[in-house]
């Protein structure tokens, strides 16, 4: 049975909802590492050793710091990013003069996401903020960057609106940007490339079952982190420093982290993401089921 826009919108934003929601209850631990050893890369030397030091210093709950906005980031981005994925579906194929029911190709598709990730970094940024000077907060401190570190989300808040205003809360969008907009082309890319490799027979790509998906999604999300884990390090380094004062842009900081560190930032980090399971690839089962 067909539905409306309306409806389908609604299927989209709900089931972009749950999907953030069970990545993040499931990886926050890793992304909590991540981002301690994006930003400080000289106090860990792996992610053993990150969560070795983390739950020494700060418990078990010290892997689940942020988690409040880190839950408020993904369902906002995974919601925005859904409901909007449809809409610029339907703007690709106007663009290239398709009729309304003709299916895009893997191409088509991954340009629609990517115009998608745009409108889903404007919700994203300020949530992930917030979250990562909390994730990063004890490093902070410890670093003697900071005196007084904040330890509740509204704490947080409350210090960068009264010391940037409302506009601090968009700390690090040009990054947010460069790292959703191509990333999630390459992420719908390898998510559509994952659901044709599985067709068969006479069988259509919203016909496949919850595995396919699952699998088709994993391939999307490496596909995305792949490719972008070196802007998801500056941003997480501009977020975060950014709290001490004015903090240089994306390309001085990029260029910063090759001259001092090299690319060992990257490759420690990496290391932080699962190596071979996408929970991307869960919430894409859920959008459709």
């Amino acid at each position: 049975m067909k539905t409306n826009n309306t409806i389908q919108a609604a299927i989209d934003l709900t089931a972009g909802a749950a999907g953030g929601t069970a990545c993040v209850l499931t990886g926050q631990p890793f992304d909590t590492a991540k981002v301690k050893m994006q930003t400080f890369p000289n106090l860990y030397r792996g992610l053993a050793d990150c969560a070795v030091k983390t739950y020494k210093q700060t418990g078990f709950r010290g892997f689940y710091k942020g988690t409040s906005p880190a839950l408020l980031a993904n369902i906002s981005e995974n919601s925005v990013l859904f409901m909007s994925y449809g809409f610029c579906q339907r703007v690709v194929r106007n663009l290239v003069g398709l009729e309304k029911n003709t299916p895009l190709s893997n191409l088509h598709n991954a340009t629609a996401g990517s115009f998608a990730a745009a409108f889903a970094s404007l919700a994203l940024c300020p949530t992930e903020l917030v979250k990562c000077r909390l994730q990063a907060m004890h490093e902070m401190k410890l670093s003697g960057k900071i005196i007084e570190g904040h330890n509740t989300v509204w704490s947080v808040v409350k210090s960068i609106i009264s010391t940037d205003g409302p506009m601090g809360l968009y700390h690090g969008l040009s990054s947010t940007l460069l790292r959703e907009v191509p990333g999630y082309f390459f992420f719908f890319g390898g998510y559509e490339l994952g659901r044709t490799l599985f067709l068969s027979g006479e069988k259509t790509k919203d016909q496949l079952g919850v595995v396919p998906l699952m699998v088709s999604g994993g391939i999307g999300g490496i596909s995305l982190w792949l490719v972008v884990f070196p802007v998801d390090c500056v941003k997480s380094r501009i977020q975060v420093l950014s709290m001490t004062g004015k903090q240089e842009g994306f390309m001085r900081t990029f260029a910063r982290i090759l001259r001092n560190e090299g690319d060992i930032t990257w490759r420690r980090t990496r290391l932080s993401r699962p190596p071979l399971i996408s929970w991307q690839g869960l919430q894409e089962a859920w959008r459709v089921y």
